[in-house]
């Protein structure tokens, strides 16, 4: 007989704010909130971890680390990194915050959601983030409109993307600073953890809490690390890409630095670390996978099984242990919230569960659950489309692309760890109960899935806008979500959502490559790539280029000197969709990659086109 799901299965309370503060006091013998560091790296896999049983790779600080912490290791994220981002940040699955892809337009966080930055800003915290945010590059979706007082973030999903400053390699590169370009020097994890630290720093000087999150890029693609970190993994069978062990490496090495900084600082005592990373191993499954199934992408454990770890010395929760419940990554807010007292904000309700109790050896009891992920990574929601649902001793998977309810798989992951027998035929009361967790998870996720997540034009906290092709509406996003697609400039196009927010005269205009470079629109980009990557800037000949934005559609001349194709116009107030092309003299059609859209007050509509 199928089990009827419970709301209990995907929903969770916490304290309320005033209790949560006398526990906290209880365990850290002192007013003080704890503050936290949540460190959470891009595609290091469970296997990609020496103390986890990988000989091929030395990961000494974070062993030590593993060592010394509370390790949950059933503990599960979402197979791709914005998703996984999202649920970490809001309690909430992603699917419910209008995350599910890591480009086309689906990456941006939904403007009614309440962060963990959000909750600890509301509770006296100062807030940092520093690296990967990946949750949208435009208001009202950026780091500092979601909760956090300072950022130092690149663009997109990671270094050498489309919103990235354009050129970036991962050395001496230009991030965004609150908002502006900065230069920076160093390897881009040593600046993420430098400027962390100097946060932290002035934190502590001002007597403030801080709730510091550092979100490396590393080890994702493309896997250029510093020489002497990629050297020593140069030849190992099953690693195509020695930089990724290299990038893993000097993440440990950074960890090492971060440990000895807050000791350093007396700070460690009443610091919650949080270790934990965003997905399965893009890069090391083939190397060592923990005897898992699956890598980066996949609904098998291997997909979305990751490490994660907790140790806070003066808090009380006992000595280093394993927990093998099943937990994830919506779990964390509610836990934190929990642990450091964190304020209510008004906002959706929570899925996530609070660990405070599995931490802190109070539970005697804990309950089963049910937990869901999959792997959307396309423009709409589609129901089944490679999705695990977890309990304790089961999962059923379907790996298909089609979400086929009729393809689904279930493995006892108590016996089989390996996913590698398929009990569906054996257990169809299991399956069925399964399914009807599935259905409920699925109601309460994707009630607004045919909704947009607009980037907003002409507003206060963001004039001028730039967008990027990374956030088109479109497949043609899959071609140009990197800095090696603009380069190569394929003929493709989309749309971008937005929502005008003030009435009035706008400037747009449609560049092929991005102001910082102060290139003409048909002119090669003649740097070499990256590690002598072979991708060169080619040329392209448009003669026209066109704009379309709520009834405005115009279409002008592109000269050979050109830089941008400007248009203005007049625009209103609500959602539109705006859409542009370059057509080259022999009918090839391509969008304008890079998009500047700048309100510069009231006026009449223009007589005729720039």
């Amino acid at each position: 007989m199928a089990v009827a799901p419970c709301r209990e299965c995907f929903h969770a309370s916490s304290l309320a704010g005033a209790a949560a503060v006398l526990f906290v006091a209880a365990l850290a013998g002192a007013a003080a909130p704890p503050n936290v560091v949540l460190v959470i790296t891009d595609d290091q896999g469970y296997g990609d971890l020496g103390c986890h049983g990988n000989r091929s790779i030395r990961t000494p600080n974070l062993d030590r680390l593993h060592s010394a912490a509370i390790r949950f290791t059933n503990f599960h994220v979402s197979p791709t990194c914005s998703p996984t981002r999202a649920a970490l940040l809001t309690g909430r699955y992603s699917n419910a915050t209008g995350v599910w892809h890591t480009i086309m337009g689906r990456s941006l966080l939904h403007p009614d959601e309440v962060t963990m930055a959000d909750r600890f800003r509301a509770s006296g915290y100062r807030t940092g983030i520093f690296g990967k945010w990946h949750l949208g590059d435009n208001y009202p979706s950026r780091p500092r409109d979601n909760g956090f007082d300072e950022a130092i973030v690149h663009g997109g999903g990671g270094v050498w993307q489309t919103p990235d400053y354009f050129g970036n390699d991962y050395f001496d590169d230009t991030y965004f600073h609150n908002g502006t370009p900065e230069k920076f020097r160093g390897f881009c994890t040593d600046v993420w953890f430098e400027s962390a630290m100097k946060f932290i720093a002035a934190a502590a000087g001002e007597g403030k809490p801080f709730f510091c999150y550092l979100s490396t890029n590393a080890p994702h693609a493309p896997m250029w690390s510093p020489e002497p970190y990629a050297k020593p993994y140069l030849g190992i069978k099953g690693l195509e890409e020695p930089g990724f062990y290299g990038m893993i490496a000097n993440i440990d090495d950074n960890i090492g630095r971060l440990e000895r900084f807050l000791d350093a600082r007396g700070l460690a005592a009443n610091t919650i670390l949080v270790f934990m990373t965003d997905n399965g191993s893009a890069a090391g499954a083939q190397v060592f996978n923990a005897e898992m199934r699956g890598r980066k992408g996949s609904p098998y454990e291997g997909g979305h099984r990751v490490p994660l770890f907790v140790r806070w010395p003066g808090g009380g929760l006992g000595a280093s242990r394993e927990i093998d419940a099943l937990a994830a990554h919506v779990d964390l807010l509610p836990t934190l919230a929990e642990l450091c007292g964190l304020k209510n904000v008004a906002g959706p309700e929570l899925h996530g569960r609070s660990l405070k109790a599995l931490l802190d050896g109070s539970a005697s009891v804990w309950p089963d659950r049910a937990i869901v992920v999959d792997s959307q990574r396309m423009e709409f929601l589609r129901p089944w489309r490679r999705t695990a649902v977890m309990t304790a001793q089961w999962r059923l998977v379907n790996n298909t692309l089609d979400g086929d309810p009729a393809a689904t798989e279930l493995y006892d992951i108590r016996k089989d760890p390996g996913q590698r027998r398929n009990f569906a035929n054996d257990f169809p009361g299991v399956v069925a109960a399964r399914k009807a967790e599935y259905e409920a998870w699925w109601k309460l996720v994707s009630g607004r899935a045919s909704e947009y997540v607009r980037i907003a034009l002409g507003s206060e906290e963001e004039n001028p806008s730039r967008l990027t092709a990374h956030d088109w509406h479109s497949e043609g996003a899959e071609q140009v979500w990197s800095q090696r697609g603009i380069r190569q400039a394929p003929a493709v196009n989309g749309f971008w959502a937005v929502r005008v927010e003030r009435a009035g005269r706008y400037r747009i205009e449609l560049r092929r490559w991005p102001r910082e470079l102060d290139l003409p629109i048909n002119a090669p980009y003649k740097d070499a790539e990256p590690n002598n990557e072979p991708a060169p800037g080619i040329a392209i000949a448009a003669v026209k280029a066109r704009l379309r934005i709520a009834g405005f559609d115009q279409t002008s001349e592109v000269r050979p000197a050109d830089k941008a194709a400007v248009f203005t116009t007049i625009l209103r107030p609500g959602p539109a969709e705006l859409q542009t092309w370059f057509y080259d003299r022999d009918g090839t059609e391509r969008g304008a990659y890079y998009v500047y859209v700048e309100w510069t007050g009231a006026g009449s509509p223009p007589k005729t086109v720039e």
